[in-house]
């Protein structure tokens, strides 16, 4: 594990390498199985950060915590959204043009040859994820290097199916999230891979004023971490996603749920409809 946080070089090519195979070791991408409607792309992005202490820099999984004007506010996620068919369709054409991030993929040819309908729903998840991604946090579509996509995840509490691409960005070191993020955080992947961070969140969901729903007290894994002077959470779909690539890429497996110690949440009435 050390060795590949070392070198970022290194580890971009391990993990194109492996979620290739991945890849074409799971229908990940069954054209019968995908409603356009309730289809989400969003991008796993990784990226290099120093720390406040030296000019050494690491590899970072790099979220957007959602802004008290949308629904889930306060959730940590990926940057992404609703694939819009039309729109979406035209900048996958782009993406995966030769010079551009899907055209450098060194295995863009053998997917888009040997499996022809399963390529162009990549290209348009991926072009989803960049769409989202711009208009969420201006990350610069062109400056992003495409490593693979991951096992779609449905929500639990929304209709709707994410469809996780993986990218690395190299040389952009500073993002301006708009109105639906509240700020950008960066959790090293040094501290994905410590199973000391993990923890039993138990949730209670206020549906209106003084009422729990009946999930009060659910259960469920979640990353703790502390950055910038802030506890953050990472916890539900995007937590299932990010320990998931953290098994594909590193083979390290969080502990079981019953080990971890508790800790405690409420979700308010304007958790699944966001604050108007």
């Amino acid at each position: 594990m050390q060795q590949l946080l070392a070198n970022d070089t290194t580890l971009v090519q391990h993990i194109i390498r492996v979620l290739n195979v991945q890849a074409g070791q799971n229908n990940l991408l069954s054209a019968q199985s995908i409603d356009a409607e309730a289809a989400a792309g969003v991008l796993l992005l990784l990226g290099p950060r120093g720390n406040n202490k030296n000019s050494h820099t690491e590899p970072c999984l790099i979220l957007n915590k959602r802004s008290l004007k949308v629904r889930q506010p306060g959730d940590l996620c990926f940057p992404g959204g609703s694939v819009t068919p039309r729109l979406d369709s035209h900048l996958a054409k782009l993406f995966s043009l030769p010079a551009t991030s899907l055209g450098r993929w060194k295995y863009w040819s053998q997917w888009k040859y040997a499996h022809p309908q399963t390529a162009r729903l990549l290209s348009l998840f991926w072009a989803t994820g960049l769409r989202e991604s711009f208009e969420e946090m201006r990350l610069n579509p062109f400056g992003v290097k495409f490593l693979g996509p991951l096992p779609p995840q449905p929500l639990v509490m929304f209709r709707r199916v994410i469809y996780p691409m993986v990218a690395w960005v190299q040389r952009q070191k500073r993002f301006f999230p708009n109105w639906e993020v509240d700020k950008i955080v960066y959790i090293p992947l040094r501290e994905l891979l410590d199973a000391a961070n993990y923890r039993r969140y138990r949730l209670c969901l206020q549906t209106r004023a003084n009422e729990q729903s009946s999930n009060s007290g659910q259960d469920y894994p979640c990353f703790y971490f502390q950055t910038d002077g802030d506890a953050e959470i990472l916890w539900g779909a995007t937590y299932r996603i990010a320990t998931l690539f953290i098994e594909y890429i590193f083979g390290f497996k969080p502990p079981i749920l019953e080990s971890l110690p508790i800790i405690e949440g409420r979700l308010d009435h304007n958790y699944l409809t966001g604050h108007k």
